[in-house]
């Protein structure tokens, strides 16, 4: 993990649960209801709850759903992972980060519950934010997966107002399956009967496998391409439910993806007004200023200024996105091609669960160079060589760099020798690695410490 100044006092507890790790890991929910017992089952009285999977767009739609309800004048707890800079973004009450007093002693009680039995860091984690989120009042909790769906330690809610599945596709197949079929009903199992459940774009297979656990537990899905519809059409974002057309503002996060991402979020938020919640509607407005106002970091994030920055000479930009698997991939090569008009090049670090070479292979055609970094503090961190040689088999040329400031300086300096004045450099491959590039370009963290436990919430 990545973490800015000084140590935290919530640090030290993090590493002693991360101590807690099972020897054996066995995909249940097991030790998370364990757990929960000896809290008092917070899980248990929580606002109503919009459960999130899939393998890409899941934060973008958990981004663009906030920022809707929030426009409404509501409240809402946020869990995420995993974070960029600080442990806190995971766990938002009421819209804010805790402070590392009020996180310590919340990560603490947890512990003390827990007795010392093997347990996992996520799964501890996530019973720290219910017992959060149970004891602070918000009108709505928006909670994503962290891993697969079924057996994931958020799947101990069995009855949230709204289930969600944004696209599906191979990635973590070394705990969810080797092929697209499994890993979607790995998702699907976030279904519940009688639950509604918004639907977004997906592989016909993936597809077919949520529509059959849909009819065998009696969830009721709401389908990209069948019940609604999403796209940009002359600088709006237009959605489509039913026999309803309506015209948005353009995403505010960068990307042709966002586009189905934001209408997820808005038929999400939509149906949520219109179900037994208590919320009432959510009108026009709050979904326009949600959809325009939202923040999600390191997802095509411009580095205007910063340290960084500061390392590239006038006319270059840097962007900065932590996908990380072959569908992010393709969605960034989307915007590449939109951006012939300068040179791009890439610094990359990646995970040792990954195989560079598919993560290369669609953007190379817009790649002038490589940097290959390794990710500072990850024991599991892809060695640079290993990058490297992917991008040369891709066509790419590729050389490694000690850490992210080198990287840039030698893109800088071979730039120049190529006779490129302007160009941009993407920073990619690792939301780890995204952590680590916002933590020392001295970027502002994108949510504001929780100042207050009421929240906004509307009367």
């Amino acid at each position: 993990m990545t973490r800015s100044n000084a140590p935290l006092r919530s640090d030290a507890v993090l590493e002693r649960l991360k101590g807690l790790h099972p020897k054996l890991i066995d995909l249940s929910l097991g030790r998370i209801e364990r757990l929960l017992d000896a809290l008092g089952n917070p899980h248990r009285r929580l606002a109503p709850v919009v459960h999130v999977a899939g393998t890409n767009g899941k934060g973008s739609a958990v981004a663009f759903l906030k920022a809707i309800v929030e426009a409404a004048g509501l409240a809402a707890h946020v869990y995420t992972s995993p974070h960029l800079v600080r442990f806190a973004e995971r766990i938002l009450v009421g819209g804010g980060m805790l402070d590392d007093a009020a996180l310590t002693a919340l990560l603490e009680e947890c512990e003390a519950a827990n007795a010392g039995r093997p347990i996992t860091f996520f799964e501890i984690t996530t019973a720290a934010a219910f017992v959060a989120f149970a004891r602070a009042k918000a009108d709505v909790v928006l909670l994503e997966v962290g891993l697969g769906g079924r057996f994931d330690a958020t799947n101990v809610v069995d009855r949230p107002a709204l289930s969600v599945i944004t696209p599906v596709s191979m990635d973590h197949m070394h705990f969810l399956g080797d092929t697209l079929d499994r890993i979607a009903f790995e998702k699907a199992g976030i279904l519940k009967p009688g639950v509604p459940a918004v639907i977004g774009p997906q592989e016909a297979s993936a597809e077919a496998v949520i529509e059959a656990r849909a009819r065998e537990v009696g969830a009721t899905l709401i389908r990209f391409g069948a019940e609604w519809s999403a796209a940009m059409d002359d600088g709006a974002l237009v959605v489509t439910e039913g026999a309803e057309r309506l015209a948005l503002p353009s995403p505010s996060l960068a990307g042709p993806h966002q586009a189905a991402n934001a209408g997820t979020a808005v038929v999400a938020a939509r149906r949520l007004g219109l179900g037994a919640t208590g919320l009432g509607a959510i009108d026009r407005a709050a979904i326009a200023g949600g959809i325009a106002g939202a923040i999600w970091p390191a997802r095509l994030q411009p580095l205007d200024g910063g340290t960084l920055a500061r390392r590239l000479p006038p006319g270059w930009s840097l962007v900065l996105d932590g996908g990380h698997n072959r569908s992010a991939a393709e969605a960034l090569a989307a915007v590449a091609r939109r951006w012939a008009d300068r040179p791009l090049w890439l610094v990359m670090g990646a995970l040792d669960t990954r195989d560079p070479r598919l993560f290369i292979e669609p953007l190379a055609p817009y790649i002038a160079g490589l940097r290959a970094v390794p990710i500072p503090g990850e024991d599991a961190a892809l060695p640079p060589a290993a990058i490297v040689a992917a991008a040369r088999e891709c066509g790419v040329a590729a050389e490694a760099a000690t850490d992210i400031g080198p990287a840039l300086d030698a893109i800088a300096a071979a730039a120049q020798a190529a006779g490129q004045e302007s160009g941009r450099v993407l920073i990619c491959g690792s939301l780890y690695l995204a952590g680590r590039v916002l933590d020392l370009n001295g970027t502002p963290p994108a949510f504001a410490p929780l100042t207050s436990s009421g929240g906004h919430r509307r009367a």
